[in-house]
């Protein structure tokens, strides 16, 4: 790369870049698709052309994989996509460059990609490319036309009316879905919602009481620390009005009235016990408990595991817990600060849960509140916790930050996110100093990678500071390192050097099990090794088993923050919708 481009528009530009792309493309020559990529290059492809979500490295090697798929995808009719963000001059990842969103035709249906150009030796040359597959040619998202029209239920004097055919077909009496989603959070809604919509029967089943009460449990002051603006769901944006970081209970009940508006089948108080794939049938056979004890077998020829990066609590075995004479809580159980005022608390964790449990104790009027650090913890300010969403901030349409956000192949990102957590340490140097000189231990994640590489690498250990370090660093929230307890006692935690630590109450903020383990406790062992691992990334740096194929057959998982939910609930919805359309065996 040797500079951007001179003595010509960015408009001008990509579209002598695309229609060179179209004629190498046609003409399905390796070499020829190559000349048009940077020497560091990169391409994401979103089932447009692999049917998966894989990401290239190298010309020669995009060609490669490019080229086997030509013949049978039909890549055509490559122009700047109309009425999108036009294009542009961008710094994305430290590197100047042409971004152009363009779409273009394939067998299957209309696609859109994204491709930013940078110059080599005068001359236009992609330095990424994102391809995604947007819909399937004849089974379009209604959702993006015109609101259907049902003449039968317009006067259906004497019938049923919308109420009667939606207590029938959430009912089940007469068949079976064709998807069965574990879990009614955002993911869980958001991908039935997708599905319901290409007219894919699915059912969603939730363990709770209520749709939203995977959030309403939670500890009484969770409130959501990404910014309303990036976390809507499918086809229905949070109203204006809301605050800028939602408060659990109110997310919870938009989720119940989320599922009432996009007429989703959910059935509450129903658990997923048992499922077997039976290989002659093709579909699942499964097991369903009610909440009045009752069973029902149903056999949908696709489970989608939603229920979170986060399922089961974390119940670490730590030497002399058991003989502790006060209350042990999991976080995830803990409550409210209020029932502790008075008392002695240790919270064992310092990523999100542990900090805000801390600090909620800590104000709530309990007597001494310490924390146990087990391992470095990445600390942000909420502030400039929001830079991976910075996209969201530039003056074009939401679809376009959706579409960009996905446009990133891993290197890129890797290193974007190297350069926001780079800044984010300077502009919190006070904090961190001061809790540096408290004994708190710090990360910036694996080679200074940031908060959300370490999300999507393990599922936590970080905290978007909302109050809890300034305690610590005043001391009003105290610090202990969990290497120098020996053993917990009666009293609460011995320390090596003899003393005890007391306490009435212990937190564990030790996190959840993933889905994987989820999955394989339901299904079984066999199905387990089948799956691998799910969450984390593989060595293209997509995440391994979420939002693709698995090695089981009919499994899929569906996990992430809202923003993740939103855009993934599509790409996995059109590969379920592929599979039952036979597209894709």
């Amino acid at each position: 790369m040797d500079g951007i481009l001179t003595g010509i528009s960015a408009e001008a530009a990509a579209k002598a870049w695309l229609a060179d792309f179209e004629a190498a493309l046609a003409s399905g020559e390796a070499t020829r698709i190559a000349m048009l990529f940077a020497e560091e290059c990169h391409w994401r492809d979103i089932l447009a052309f692999t049917w998966n979500l894989r990401t290239t490295s190298g010309a020669t090697a995009i060609a490669k994989r490019m080229v086997p798929s030509l013949a049978r995808m039909a890549p055509h009719r490559l122009a700047l996509a109309a009425g999108r963000t036009p294009p542009r001059y961008v710094e994305r990842a430290g590197t100047r460059a042409i971004e152009a969103i363009f779409t273009f035709e394939t067998s299957v249906g209309p696609c859109n990609g994204v491709v930013r150009l940078v110059s080599e030796a005068g001359a236009p040359r992609a330095w990424t490319l994102m391809t995604s597959l947007d819909e399937i040619r004849g089974h379009e998202d209604p959702a993006n036309g015109k609101r259907w029209q049902d003449v039968d239920w317009k006067r259906n004097f004497g019938g049923e009316n919308w109420l009667d055919r939606r207590n029938k077909a959430r009912a089940y009496a007469d068949r079976d879905p064709a998807v069965l989603v574990v879990g009614a959070a955002q993911a869980g809604l958001s991908v039935a919602a997708r599905l319901t919509l290409l007219g894919v029967d699915t059912l969603v089943v939730e363990r709770e009481a209520r749709i939203g009460d995977s959030w309403r449990h939670r500890y009484h002051a969770l409130t959501l620390h990404n910014e309303t603006r990036v976390n809507h769901l499918p086809y229905m944006p949070f109203p204006r009005s809301w605050p800028v970081f939602i408060p659990k209970d109110m997310l919870a009940n938009w989720l119940e009235i989320y599922a009432e508006a996009m007429e989703l089948n959910v059935w509450t108080q129903t658990e997923l016990v048992a499922g077997t794939w039976d290989e002659a049938a093709q579909c699942w056979d499964t097991v369903l408990r009610r909440g009045d004890g009752t069973e029902r077998r149903m056999r949908p020829r696709h489970i989608v595991f939603a229920n979170g990066v986060s399922t089961m609590p974390i119940m670490p075995d730590l030497p002399g817990l058991k003989e502790f004479r006060g209350t042990v809580r999991h976080s995830g159980s803990y409550g409210s600060g209020l029932d502790w005022k008075g008392k002695r608390a240790l919270v064992l964790g310092t990523g999100t849960s542990g900090h805000d449990v801390a600090q909620d104790l800590c104000v709530s009027g309990a007597a001494e509140v310490t924390l146990i650090q087990r391992r470095p913890t990445l600390v942000v300010s909420l502030k400039e916790a929001q830079a991976p969403y910075a996209l969201y901030d530039e003056d074009i349409p939401f679809e376009d930050c959706d579409l960009l956000a996905t446009s990133f192949p891993f290197p890129v990102y890797r290193r974007s996110h190297q350069l926001m957590t780079a800044r984010n340490r300077v502009a919190d140097r006070e904090l961190l100093e001061g809790l540096e000189q408290r004994g708190f231990r710090l990360t910036f994640g694996e080679d200074g990678t940031g908060w959300q590489i370490m999300y999507q690498s393990r599922g936590g250990g970080y905290y978007f500071n909302a109050g809890c370090s300034e305690m610590i660093i005043d001391g009003r929230v105290g610090l202990i390192q969990f290497s120098d307890i020996e053993r917990f006692g009666p009293e609460g935690a011995v320390m090596k050097d003899g003393t005890v630590k007391p306490a009435d109450l212990i937190v564990l903020a030790t996190g959840y099990e993933g889905q994987a383990a989820a999955a394989r406790r339901i299904l079984g062992d066999e199905v387990g090794e089948r799956i691998g691992p799910v969450w984390g990334f593989d060595e293209e740096g997509e995440l391994q088993g979420m939002w693709r194929p698995t090695g089981q057959k009919g499994l899929w998982f569906h996990a992430g923050g809202l923003a993740q939910c939103r855009i993934f609930s599509k790409v996995l919805a059109l590969q379920i919708k592929a599979r039952e359309l036979g597209i894709v065996s």
